[in-house]
């Protein structure tokens, strides 16, 4: 069965790392954690295989918490925010400039 989002190929991919020896099961956490004690090396190894490409980043019914992908969300929300208070306050810095030359000048 292929993953169904990134997270769960990337949670997939360690706990087979895990199941292989290469990494150690004690430096797993939360959803690889849970994946490495409850499925085969073969099973991990089809969840770990599938390609990222086109997947979301995460779906609401795996072991990752939709919170994560909440705050993602309103990460990018407010980052978009910023970039478009960014470009007003630079349309509005040549204005006050302008201003305050003239000021300057009637005096």
């Amino acid at each position: 069965m292929p993953a169904k989002s990134k997270a769960q190929q990337k949670a997939a991919g360690a706990a087979l790392s895990a199941k292989r020896g290469d990494t150690k099961p004690s430096e797993l956490i939360g959803a690889s954690r849970q994946m490495y004690d409850s499925m085969s090396e073969k099973q991990l190894d089809e969840f770990a295989s599938t390609k990222r490409k086109g997947k979301p980043d995460y779906v609401p019914e795996s072991p990752i918490p939709a919170k994560k992908a909440k705050r993602k969300r309103a990460a990018k929300k407010a980052a978009a925010t910023r970039a478009k208070n960014a470009k007003k306050a630079k349309r509005a810095a040549p204005k006050k400039a302008k201003k305050k030359k003239a000021a300057k000048k009637r005096r």
